[in-house]
């Protein structure tokens, strides 16, 4: 573990840490589960819609008795600036999203922004002034369940992905961003326009973990080193529609059955490979997916997740060639459609998150996140860390998703810490 600068005045900093209100976090978390509320009790608030112009709105109406600056860029994400001694330096930022998956729970992605404002309060309360900034930003569309792909916000911020490259995606009520998106800006009239890209110091993100591995090891903080490397692909199998009464098997192009060992041959691939190899079908379409019908075509997803670029490497090649060429009598095609490599995070921000932890007398333990976050893109342009806390059973995206408020508070303060560490070092 790196030292602490000798600027680092961890009594004053505690002191800070203590102004972190526990109740008051869980009064937002509760209040921003009303926008969208559905039994369970889960949350579906996707991104650009009237439950998420709602809970924008509840947002800034905390923040502005406090006098924070409120700005808005193109693809709607939000930021939140309290003002730091020196206003010419980059500004520290955390955040995360506020948009939910269509059956989500209470605290993924918005933990990480409600987190954030909790710092700038306690920040407040204790009379501490930085000398850098300090921003909260709420990230556009992260979870992609109305508008794909997801963490649309933080690509675009990052110069990941253009913004009029996504203006045309239509979501399944054929409703096209762009316009979504206009409404959205609309409803903050007061935010003053902000570029993309601008400079950053640094980027932490505290999040619920999305497995149950800090609950097994009665941990409280997982400081989370980096992103295990992605390859997503699209497989298509193509065979002849006929009738299910009539053609004998032998003759038939039966594109269900050839999918069907596909994936057979896919599971035999990765039998022998690591257990923290992810591999998962998620999607599987048939058609015409009738109970008298041979089935014409085949799509399904692949998803292949790893902390070795090697092995996502290997295996995802291996996968397509598995996936090129005729099985059954139907044609097999696959299409790569996202390829990330492992992202690792800053050592300095590790390590500072790590010292903060041991501090407060937090228990903590070192991590990889398996799922991605906005974390993963402003990887790219600063310097990033992201924090866990626990979620009982690790379950994410689900109406039953559950955090414990202490767990929630403390996760706030090692947050704190760790942006005031920063902060110091200049």
């Amino acid at each position: 573990m790196t030292s602490n600068p000798p600027s680092v005045n961890w009594p004053v900093i505690q002191s800070a840490c203590g102004k972190v209100d526990a109740d008051r976090l869980w009064r937002m978390i509760e209040e921003m589960a009303s926008h969208g509320s559905i039994p369970g009790p889960g949350v579906n608030r996707q991104a650009f819609s009237a439950e998420d112009i709602s809970a924008r709105k509840a947002m800034l109406a905390w923040i502005r008795p406090y006098g924070f600056d409120i700005s808005i860029d193109g693809i709607g994400n939000i930021f939140m600036r309290r003002p730091g001694r020196n206003p010419d330096l980059p500004p520290l930022m955390t955040g995360s999203h506020m948009d939910s998956q269509p059956s989500g729970g209470r605290f993924d992605g918005i933990y990480g922004v409600l987190a954030g404002l909790e710092v700038l309060f306690a920040l407040d309360d204790a009379g501490l002034e930085t000398e850098h900034p300090i921003e909260v930003v709420a990230w556009s569309n992260e979870e992609g369940g109305r508008f794909a792909p997801g963490a649309m916000g933080s690509m675009v911020y990052t110069g990941a992905r253009d913004l009029d490259s996504l203006l045309d995606v239509a979501d399944g009520n054929g409703v096209f961003l762009r316009d979504a998106l206009a409404e959205t800006l609309a409803s903050t009239p007061d935010a003053h326009p902000r570029p993309f890209k601008s400079t950053v110091k640094a980027y932490i993100e505290a999040h619920i973990e999305q497995g149950p591995l800090l609950e097994v090891a009665s941990k409280t903080i997982g400081v989370v080193e980096g992103i295990q490397g992605t390859r997503w692909f699209d497989v298509n199998v193509t065979g002849e529609s006929a009738h299910a009464g009539t053609t004998p098997v032998a003759v038939r192009k039966d594109a269900f059955q050839a999918g069907v060992s596909v994936v057979g041959l896919l599971n035999a691939l990765v039998a022998n490979e690591p257990d923290d190899l992810r591999f998962t079908i998620g999607r599987f379409d048939v058609e015409p997916n009738t109970p008298n019908s041979v089935a014409e075509t085949v799509s399904f997803s692949i998803d292949i997740r790893h902390p070795s670029a090697e092995l996502v490497s290997r295996v995802g090649d291996a996968m397509m060639d598995a996936c090129s060429g005729p099985v059954g009598g139907c044609d097999v095609s696959i299409v790569e459609k996202f390829n990330r490599p492992p992202c690792l995070f800053a050592r300095n921000i590790v390590d500072t998150v790590e010292a903060a932890a041991t501090q407060l007398g937090e228990d903590h333990m070192r991590m990889t996140s398996g799922a991605f976050h906005d974390a993963l893109f402003m990887n790219d342009i600063c310097a990033t860390g992201m924090i866990f806390v626990p979620c009982e059973g690790g379950i994410s995206h689900n109406p039953r998703e559950n955090a414990q408020p202490d767990d929630l508070a403390a996760g706030t303060r090692v947050l704190l810490a760790s942006l005031a560490v920063i902060d110091s070092e200049m």
